[in-house]
């Protein structure tokens, strides 16, 4: 019984290392910064709209400023939103009274785009696909794709 244990062990051990079936690698992500930057300055042309772009590649806008506390990249935050992509289809949108959140728990525009307001303040986060969700899909947003965020900033928790 002990030899026929050890030669199923040895058997189930040769067969799992010389398996002829190989692992595909994944597919290397696309790099969208090149195409992404056209499409935000295109959006901003045809939208009158002036905007910083940060060295990450992030455009943002303050309309309002605001007054109160200042986030920063590991605050939690309440924020109003609509998130659009350019051609103005809405892809996720919060109710008037937000969503909370830690800084450090959302997409790298997020974390980098909000410290820009303080408590009160609004305006619009433009963001490239290497700060959202890349080159692959999620959920009902296209890989690639630049998000467009009108943002509010209620409140640091």
């Amino acid at each position: 019984m002990k030899k026929l244990l050890t030669a199923l062990l040895t058997l189930t051990l040769f067969i799992s290392c010389n398996s002829t079936e190989k692992e595909t690698p994944a597919t290397p992500p696309k790099d969208y910064t090149a195409e992404n930057d056209k499409e935000i300055t295109d959006y901003l042309t045809k939208n009158n709209l002036t905007a910083t772009k940060t060295e990450s590649g992030l455009y943002y806008i303050v309309t309002e400023p605001g007054t109160g506390a200042q986030p920063t990249a590991t605050s939690k935050v309440t924020v109003a939103y609509k998130g659009y992509f350019t051609s103005g289809k809405v892809f996720d949108q919060s109710k008037d009274e937000g969503l909370t959140f830690g800084l450090n728990q959302v997409i790298k525009g997020w974390t980098e785009g909000i410290p820009y307001f303080k408590e009160g303040g609004s305006g619009v986060l433009l963001v490239p696909a290497h700060l959202g969700y890349g080159s692959y899909d999620y959920m009902t947003i296209p890989g690639g794709s630049v998000l467009v965020f009108d943002v509010k900033l209620i409140k640091v928790n």
